[in-house]
């Protein structure tokens, strides 16, 4: 899996993603999920460093809900949420635009066994530092639960 196929929200390159365990999570501002970014920020703080690191996918297909523009969308994660991981731009998650990186994503199965379509906003996938999708979460698994934290634990440190 090769994330840096990504640029980040401001159009510049992402950080070094390689040899980091990544979670990567199709975010929304205006979504009845939004309020995770709370947990993917504990998670920032509780993992982030050499070997982690939670990276935010704008994605506008569902309902709508990411309409901003880049500095709209960078002004409200950082007032709101104080988000200090890395966003990317934004991007189609599904369907004939469908980025490449989720098109790799998106053959990993989920935890009962589907695979497929991203569902909604805060879909996530944790990459291992070796570049293999280790775990799919469905959105409303909450960033801080134990099957989440578990997974990183598992990769990291």
């Amino acid at each position: 899996m090769e994330l840096g196929s990504l640029t980040a929200l401001d159009g510049s390159a992402l950080p070094d993603l390689a040899g980091k365990t990544v979670l990567v999570v199709n975010v929304a501002s205006k979504c009845g999920l939004t309020p995770q970014y709370t947990g993917l920020e504990k998670l920032q703080e509780r993992f982030g460093g050499s070997d982690f690191t939670v990276l935010g996918v704008p994605c506008n297909q569902f309902g709508g809900q990411e309409p901003g523009s880049a500095e709209e969308i960078a002004t409200f994660c950082s007032a709101t949420y104080g988000v200090s991981f890395p966003l990317t731009e934004k991007v189609d998650v599904n369907g004939p635009g469908r980025h490449p990186v989720y098109t790799a994503l998106t053959e990993t199965a989920d935890a009962t066994g589907a695979a497929g379509d991203v569902q909604w906003n805060f879909e996530k996938f944790l990459v291992a530092a070796n570049g293999t999708v280790a775990a799919r979460f469905r959105p409303r698994t909450e960033p801080e639960s134990e099957e989440i934290v578990a997974a990183i634990s598992g990769l990291v440190g």
